[in-house]
């Protein structure tokens, strides 16, 4: 069975570059939340869980999204400084695929987003103790009282426990949906972040 050539991925040289291209297609088409990922991280012991969470800056440094410390994700970050993060854009028929070391974000960039969040946000910030377990949901409207009281007007300041992490990709995988699952697979790899890309295909 002949196949169409597929298209020409390889001769691009930046994939932080073609990443913001189909973010842009996908901002352009979804219809809900088009930098919603799925974030898997994994404990001491190699043990995976996976979220969605929303990718909130991309640049040539990684791609950052932010939560607290003192959850899951956070607490095994800090475990296994780690993770693989995946955009399924389903109306586009794509994926990208990104995997690598994270590290914390500088304070004034986490300040930064952290005022940039509505003033709800910014409070749950303070009362949610994220991933822990709650009795009942009266509880947390309690606690979201408590520091509207705590905080009033509009300035909440970021809690020490609430950041951002950005991921430095060291592999990034680009994913075409094809007719029969004869997909396009384009896998771009480097040693560090400090290291150039190299490219290859993939089979289905």
């Amino acid at each position: 069975m002949p196949l169409d050539e597929p298209k020409e991925i390889l001769g691009i040289k930046d994939p932080i570059a073609l990443f913001q291209a189909w973010m842009a297609d996908a901002e352009a088409s979804e219809v809900n939340d088009p930098n919603a990922m799925a974030v898997a991280t994994a404990d001491a012991q190699g043990r995976p869980s996976v979220r969605i969470l929303l990718l909130k800056g991309v640049d040539q440094r990684g791609f950052v999204f932010y939560s607290n410390f003192e959850s899951r994700k956070g607490g095994e970050l800090k475990a296994n400084p780690h993770a693989a993060i995946n955009f399924h854009w389903k109306s586009l028929r794509r994926c990208v695929r990104i995997e690598g070391p994270v590290e914390v974000v500088g304070d004034e960039q986490a300040d930064a987003y952290f005022a940039s969040r509505d003033r709800n946000s910014r409070l749950g910030a303070w009362a949610s103790k994220q991933s822990q377990p709650l009795d009942e949901w009266a509880t947390f409207e309690a606690r979201l009282q408590e520091f509207d009281q705590k905080h009033p007007g509009d300035v909440v300041p970021r809690p020490p426990h609430w950041s951002g992490w950005r991921l430095e990709p060291v592999r990034i995988e680009f994913w075409v949906e094809r007719k029969h699952r004869l997909h396009e697979r384009y896998e771009f790899s480097r040693a560090s972040a400090d290291q150039p890309w190299s490219a290859q295909m993939l089979f289905p």
